[in-house]
């Protein structure tokens, strides 16, 4: 038997404008519901090759579709001085459940 290792296909990132920043996001999986993942801290694509945190999210990737994103400042997005808002982050969550025509959602964030 021939062991062969597979490399996981990343995501494409895309962006999403929201005010003077663009917000990095990703979407994984099909289906009719839509979940939106805010993490804290994370870099969109050097998470994922950790291998439990993208079986984490390719899980809840099963369950529908999953859209994650990074925070203003944090990871892929946008650079910022001073700590946003949360008018500013909402503003975030926002711009991508638009960019990424979420139709209803469910949100959630980790500890």
């Amino acid at each position: 038997m021939v062991k062969r290792d597979t490399v996981p296909v990343q995501p494409g990132t895309r962006y999403a404008r929201s005010g003077d920043v663009n917000v990095a996001y990703q979407v994984l999986g099909e289906g009719s519901v839509d979940l939106v993942y805010v993490d804290v801290i994370s870099h969109l694509e050097i998470m994922r090759e950790l291998p439990f945190y993208a079986a984490f999210l390719d899980r809840l990737g099963s369950f529908g579709r999953l859209i994650v994103f990074n925070q203003r400042g944090i990871g892929m997005s946008g650079r910022v001085a001073g700590v946003p808002t949360l008018e500013m982050r909402i503003d975030d969550i926002r711009a991508v459940i638009g960019r990424g025509r979420v139709r209803a959602s469910s949100r959630f964030r980790s500890r």
